[in-house]
């Protein structure tokens, strides 16, 4: 055994021990990667749990399209191994700064401008290998996607947010990078761009993220050569840089500044569905994956923004619930038959609730 393979093992080993001490004195934990998405969700607190240290990439099979890698691991580092092989994480995660790890994403479960052609963090997760509430390290799932007999409790940890089971290594599908890539704007209004969209959306096109915001429909061809350059003359529009993408996925771009009495919201809802009547100037609405994903600052209080969204089948959820105008719940309250499964799962996975307490909801 190497050095590098001992090391890895003595930090497995005593992640377990931690875990099972707390369960054993009932010592509630606070899992912590890179720590860059801490403002997601409630505030825990507990022990540190650092996972920073447990990183590396395992195993790496460029020609199956699986890596399994370790969730302290950082997204830039994962990301760059990839892009050598010219392969990516096909749910473009979001990085909410440079120490961004894997595990912290797949953890909160988001994902980039991509999601709604490519599918979402749990859809390509494979497998897991997960510390119990004993302190127990056991493996779930495979490195195959025809491996899916029985319960998936993998695809469980994604957006979970920690609350169920500490992840240590996640085995994924990764994609190919595209061969062609384009980025583009046109000069629309909202009505008009949401019926572009839902236009664009009944043709087998190479669009892979689609956003409007202020006047202006923004839209990413990948795909073969002929495909996008067919498509590209079509559309029209002007050259984008693609940086846009990743301003938008990581929150870098200007519109996320919020000043000091409003609240960052992100609304969830149905395919093609018209603008809400809120009362939220236009310039501080973003609409992205198509109009599914839209980014609002507000001063709107909760109740009002989630009956709004609840009358359409979405739902909202805060990501300043501490700023001034935020949500004491940032996640949207659990109705009875829900919030029963809530329990009853938390409590055969954390009987004593030592894993992120209070993250999602202050009952479990």
């Amino acid at each position: 055994m190497t050095e590098r393979a001992i090391a890895d093992r003595d930090i497995a080993d005593a992640l377990c021990e931690q875990v099972r001490s707390a369960y054993d004195t009932r010592t509630p934990l606070r899992i912590v990667g890179g720590d860059t998405r801490a403002f997601y969700g409630r505030p825990v607190e507990g022990q540190a749990l650092q996972m920073a240290e447990h990183s590396g990439i395992v195993s790496y099979d460029p020609v199956e399209l699986v890596v399994t890698v370790r969730a302290g691991t950082r997204l830039s580092e994962l990301q760059e191994v990839l892009a050598e092989k010219h392969q990516m994480l096909g749910f473009e995660p979001p990085m909410f700064g440079e120490a961004s790890t894997i595990g912290g994403a797949v953890a909160t479960g988001l994902s980039g401008p991509r999601r709604p052609w490519a599918g979402a963090a749990r859809d390509f997760v494979l497998g897991t290998r997960i510390i119990t509430q004993e302190g127990k390290l056991l493996r779930f799932g495979g490195e195959v996607m025809k491996n899916v007999a029985g319960y998936d409790l993998s695809r469980l940890m994604a957006g979970a947010q920690g609350t169920l089971g500490v992840l240590t290594d996640i085995s994924f599908k990764v994609l190919p990078i595209p061969t062609a890539t384009h980025s583009l704007r046109l000069s629309l209004g909202l009505d008009e761009a949401l019926n572009k969209l839902a236009e664009l959306g009944r043709k087998p096109l190479p669009i892979t993220a689609a956003a409007w915001h202020h006047g202006e429909l923004f839209l990413r061809l990948e795909g073969g050569k002929s495909s996008v350059t067919a498509t590209q003359a079509s559309l029209g529009g002007e050259p984008l840089d693609a940086s846009f993408w990743r301003e938008l996925r990581d929150h870098n771009h200007a519109f996320f500044a919020c000043n000091e009495s409003q609240a960052l919201w992100r609304l969830s809802l149905p395919p093609n569905t018209a603008s809400l009547a809120l009362d939220i100037p236009e310039t501080d609405i973003f609409y992205d994956w198509a109009g599914s994903q839209r980014w609002v600052k507000t001063t709107l209080d909760a109740d009002t923004l989630r009956a709004a969204c609840a009358a359409v089948g979405g739902h909202a959820t805060c990501y300043t619930p501490h700023a001034q105008g935020g949500a004491a719940e940032p996640f949207t309250p659990l109705n009875a038959v829900v919030e029963k499964y809530h329990r009853n799962l938390k409590a055969e996975l954390d009987a004593h609730g030592i894993f992120n307490p209070g993250r999602l909801y202050a009952a479990f």
